[in-house]
């Protein structure tokens, strides 16, 4: 970044990562770390746990950004799977003091993480996450330091440029933010219900009301372009719809496959996938003893019933 207002988002961000987190946090982004030695560049916080502080019968949120595949695995078969379908999930749970703390984390390497959370990228997933409120632990030098706090201050302005692209005249931070969270949402496999654009914004309302202006101006939105009320030409409309619409595409399909690969790497994975979609949608699912033993094969099957139920969209 080499701007003034580019600085000014990037002093922001790096502001949300000076809070202080609870010890089992730490605690857990530290066992976890250890797991991938010096090839960890640090780990992000995120998610429902980091928005309320609470940690008792939750599930924490991390990602474990790593320096490459190849040095953060001792197989080639984990390190093949996170390149060619980034990126691999794992489940871990440990006890501290007295508190059993569970968590979720995703293995990304760090230029993995440039290129999604960067305008090149189609699928959604990265960038739409790390527009949202995250913390940086544990990170290894002031460069690893600056390549990832780099990216996240890039998620920001892609998740924003993508959806203006879309709807030039929702500058208005409610507007923006509604609109951008309803679209990366219906770009994934989610079991949620309608209207989540809308709570996610209201969860961090002040975050994203002081965070829109200092974006849009390092983004180079002026006032003049705000207050522009011409409409643009079909020409120049239909592409973002078309990209749009290619994320959506692109979304789903790789949203069903990482599930499929979860089954594989996440302990549990089956029990933890038929809690979410219990929670967010209210589907119920039976997980039987033949779909642990066997959860590809049942991660599939049970895909397509639950799709009819409509557990995803």
């Amino acid at each position: 970044m080499h701007s003034e207002l580019d600085q000014k988002l990037g002093a922001f961000i790096r502001s949300e990562w000076d809070r202080d987190v609870p010890s089992e946090v730490t605690a857990a982004a530290s066992e976890i770390a250890a797991h991938y030695g010096d090839s960890v560049m640090g780990v992000l916080f995120y998610g429902s746990c980091l928005r309320t502080g609470e940690i008792v019968d939750k599930i924490l949120d991390f990602y474990v950004i790593v320096e490459t595949y190849q040095s953060a695995y001792k197989g080639a078969l984990l390190a093949i799977a996170n390149k060619i379908l980034p990126p691999n999930v794992f489940y871990h749970e440990m006890d501290v003091n007295g508190v059993t703390v569970r968590s979720k984390y995703a293995v990304l390497s760090v230029d993995d993480l440039a290129f999604r959370t960067s305008r090149k990228c189609l699928n959604v997933s990265v960038w739409a996450r790390f527009c949202q409120p995250c913390m940086l632990l544990l990170p290894r030098d002031d460069l690893a330091f600056a390549a990832i706090h780099s990216s996240v201050v890039q998620a920001v302005k892609t998740m924003l440029l993508n959806l203006l692209d879309l709807k030039p005249f929702a500058t208005n931070s409610r507007d923006l933010w509604v609109e951008a969270f309803g679209q990366t949402y219906a770009a994934e496999l989610r079991s949620e219900r309608g209207g989540k654009g809308l709570e996610i914004y209201l969860l961090d309302q002040e975050r994203y009301d002081q965070l829109t202006p200092i974006a849009l101006a390092a983004m180079g939105v002026s006032k003049a372009v705000e207050q522009q009320h011409h409409q643009p030409s079909r020409v120049s409309s239909w592409k973002p719809k078309l990209y749009w619409w290619a994320r959506r595409v692109n979304g789903k399909i790789v949203s069903f496959l990482r599930l499929i690969k979860a089954t594989t790497t996440f302990d549990g994975g089956i029990d933890y996938i038929a809690w979410k979609i219990r929670r967010h949608s209210g589907v119920e699912v039976d997980v039987t003893n033949w779909m642990r033993k066997w959860p590809v094969i049942a991660g599939i099957t049970l895909f397509w019933k639950l799709r009819k139920r409509g557990a995803f969209k």
